[in-house]
């Protein structure tokens, strides 16, 4: 872990633009080896545009940014996945590129499943591509694959693996 201070606040419709600047640096490389820049540019639009991430925090979802000292350098969401409220659903985890590698992930990662603890979750799930690298980082986190999912975004696919992890 750095020895840089970080923080991790939940974040709320004043952090829009923060959050889809982050996206936007994240996005590009995280996903240039996995997808076309057609369905990375289209897939962009329709999850990170403001209305888009305003909407996702009306309809349940937390945001959780962390910021390195007072520079925001990644972000997490979560959700209720189930209707009992025991199982969520990790949706997004991005840190910028020239943070990886300093335990953000992890603290991030950490910070999520201890707050849906809090709100009564036995499991955290999450999508992961299935040619995402990010895969490997999840099983030394405790996840493991549970199922496949092949979902549709307009004209496009992601092909994902469902991992979980029991908290």
């Amino acid at each position: 872990m750095s020895s840089t201070s970080y923080h991790i606040r939940q974040a709320t419709t004043f952090d829009l633009h923060t959050l889809m600047q982050l996206a936007e640096a994240t996005w590009e490389p995280t996903y240039h080896s996995i997808l076309s820049k057609e369905q990375i540019d289209y897939m962009f639009e329709v999850i990170y545009s403001a209305e888009s991430l305003e909407r996702q925090m009306q309809e349940g979802q937390t945001f959780l940014l962390l910021n390195e000292g007072e520079q925001p350098v990644g972000f997490a969401s979560f959700s209720v996945k189930d209707g009992a409220g025991q199982v969520y659903k990790l949706n997004k985890i991005y840190l910028l590129p020239e943070t990886q590698g300093k335990g953000y992930g992890k603290v991030l990662l950490e910070a999520v499943e201890q707050e849906v603890k809090k709100r009564g979750a036995t499991i955290l799930d999450l999508n992961v591509n299935r040619y995402n690298k990010a895969k490997g980082f999840y099983e030394r986190c405790g996840y493991r694959v549970w199922q496949e999912d092949d979902i549709a975004i307009g004209p496009y696919w992601m092909n994902d693996y469902i991992m979980r992890k029991e908290l």
